[in-house]
């Protein structure tokens, strides 16, 4: 996986303003939202049994920054334009969607946003979920260091502040579903977390960039079986070799045809991926 597919950042849609609250007081945000869209053949390899290991601390500057924002429609398909730090401060903006205790955090690929989720998100939502999707920094009105250059940023951080707040405002559960670079960096925000912080993690397209011996909780991979990179190089394999290094629970789900990650959303498998989503998300 190419840690960015490309990125060309899309504004768009109708501005909505919200009010936050912060530390510097209260001010209005202007801002985006869109929409995606899409069906079949799958080959599916699934393995169950224990967990793994940990290290980021959910407490830091989080408590400082739950915001409020504005309320956008009625009950799950509301959404809240929100933001909060990061521990290398950093801050990362994102749109809420639904209720309830399981949390999922949205993490986008190089060439799109956080409302490039907004389809999926209603979905989830739908289905009982606190759906969080997060524009990473250098993405939107996101800011940290590293910014300016995707390939190198610790963007897992982005992944962990996310997971962060939607534990301080009431999460039981967090997963993460991650495409392309976001998938990375929901994978290497798995390797840092402590044991449980992340409950499962979906990676479209995606592997670590760091060793997958050490990804946490329940994992879900998934690949189009001809998704090539500009390189020529099949991701399918690089992925089925850290899907056989990665411990259980797992499985790896090969989709037919060469879309990559996102885009999987805009062709005739999209309603089989939702699907999927939806079934590794609710199973107990």
């Amino acid at each position: 996986m190419d840690k960015r597919d490309g990125s060309s950042r899309k504004a768009g849609s109708p501005q909505v303003p919200a009010l936050l609250f912060g530390d510097r007081g209260v001010l209005v945000h202007f801002g985006p939202i869109t929409t995606s869209l899409p069906r079949a053949g799958v080959t599916r390899v699934a393995d169950f049994d224990a967990h793994s290991r940990q290290q980021y601390n959910c407490g830091l500057p989080i408590l400082r920054a739950i915001i409020v924002a504005l309320v956008l429609a009625g009950p799950a398909a509301a959404q809240e334009r929100v933001s909060f730090p990061t521990q290398d401060g950093g801050l990362v903006y994102a749109d809420l969607y639904g209720k309830g205790n399981r949390g999922v955090v949205l993490a986008h690929g190089g060439r799109f946003n956080k409302e490039s989720w907004e389809k999926q998100a209603r979905e989830l939502a739908k289905a009982g979920f606190r759906v969080m999707a997060i524009d990473f920094r250098g993405y939107g009105q996101s800011r940290g260091p590293g910014q300016s250059d995707p390939l190198s940023a610790p963007l897992h951080l982005d992944v962990l502040a996310a997971v962060c707040y939607l534990r301080k405002t009431g999460a039981k559960s967090v997963s993460v579903v991650g495409g392309s670079m976001g998938g990375s960096a929901a994978a290497d925000a798995s390797i840092e977390a402590e044991p449980g912080e992340i409950d499962r993690l979906v990676l479209l397209a995606a592997w670590a960039g760091g060793p997958p011996e050490k990804l946490k909780g329940r994992k879900l991979f998934i690949v189009s079986r001809d998704d090539t990179r500009g390189d020529g190089v099949v991701r399918l394999v690089k992925i089925r070799e850290q899907y056989e290094k990665a411990p259980q629970p797992k499985e790896l789900v090969i989709l037919d045809g060469s879309a990559h990650a996102q885009f999987i959303f805009q062709t005739h498998q999209g309603e089989r991926l939702m699907r999927e989503l939806l079934r590794f998300l609710s199973e107990p």
